[in-house]
């Protein structure tokens, strides 16, 4: 059975999308990528056709390549889309890719860069999951305390089972522990009075109230919304956790396998000249991305991508003399 990969977006993370699907393809990953998004599709995929195949509305299958695609499949919910990621991956898991054997989340600010065999392998070992840039979390750590005090109320036993806080971009399935999502799905419905509904997030979303807000402090147990649902249900699992590093992700120095663009100010975004005469260098997932814009899928002119690799280049070469990093 082929892998399945998701993802969600909405606005101008379309050009994260395209450049994580070209980026699988030159993994050596074939198989579907669904992408549920809000909005409208992108120029880049104007040629997708309507998909019959699927029991979901509204959807379209754009060919990637050979062997690899891309299926974009409209939401109709009012969640914060941090939020709706386990939901997500059970829709799937029950309709389009029912007959898959691994399924993988990924944001759409990722780009992967290793063979994309390593990740079989590593889904194999448990729930694939990665170190946040924030961890590690004690064991008797404020938040982690407060995930115990609220899911207790609940009867939900959380087991510490190390410091390692993990990052909710990128959670890896094979079918043995497909039932990790329910744990994530239910504990964030049980997380939602506390935040005042899933369509909330310390990221965007519905306004947050004037009596709400210390729920999104620094210290609070759900701060960070479906990522500290993610690390609850990693404690209230009781199958085996397979925990990579802050390599994984580029949050240090090491063997990265799939750089993600944390923050607000994405690769597509960013003026690399103007950031160097400001003292920052270019990131690895600033050079990773704009080197998996032309191919396959073509988001930009080639001449613009030379263009940016170029000032990436000038501003990685400029930033060893200067740079505030």
């Amino acid at each position: 059975m082929q892998p399945a990969v998701c993802t969600l977006f909405e606005g101008h993370y379309h050009y994260g999308v395209a450049a994580l699907a070209n980026s699988l393809f030159r993994s050596g990953f074939r198989g579907s990528i669904y992408a549920g998004y809000r909005g409208s599709l992108p120029a880049w995929c104007s040629n997708s056709v309507e998909n019959k195949q699927f029991d979901w509305p509204g959807s379209t299958t754009f060919k990637v390549a050979k062997d690899i695609q891309i299926h974009f499949l409209p939401l109709d919910t009012d969640y914060h889309l941090t939020n709706y990621k386990p939901d997500f991956m059970l829709q799937l898991l029950s309709g389009p890719a029912a007959d898959t054997e691994e399924i993988y989340y990924m944001d759409p600010d990722i780009v992967i860069s290793v063979s994309w065999s390593f990740f079989k392998d590593w889904s194999a070992c448990g729930v694939a999951v990665c170190e946040d840039l924030n961890s590690p979390l004690s064991q008797y750590h404020p938040r982690r305390m407060g995930w115990r005090n609220h899911y207790g109320k609940s009867n939900v036993v959380l087991n510490f089972k190390e410091d390692t806080y993990v990052n909710g971009g990128f959670v890896g399935l094979s079918k043995k522990n497909f039932g990790f999502l329910n744990t994530w799905r239910s504990l964030q419905e049980l997380m939602a009075p506390v935040i005042g509904g899933l369509n909330r997030s310390v990221i965007g979303g519905k306004k947050v109230p004037v009596e709400l807000k210390s729920q999104f402090t620094r210290f609070a147990p759900f701060a960070k919304t479906d990522q500290d649902a993610l690390n609850a249900a990693v404690e209230a699992w009781d199958g085996p956790i397979s925990y990579l590093d802050k390599t994984a992700m580029g949050f240090t120095q090491g063997v990265t396998i799939m750089p993600h663009s944390v923050g607000t100010k994405k690769p597509w975004q960013m003026k690399f000249l103007s950031r160097m005469l400001s003292g920052n260098q270019p990131r690895l997932v600033d050079k990773s991305y704009w080197k998996s814009v032309y191919s396959p899928i073509k988001v930009y002119p080639k001449s613009y991508v030379i263009w940016k690799l170029a000032t990436i280049n000038c501003a990685s070469f400029i930033g060893r003399f200067y740079s505030k990093n």
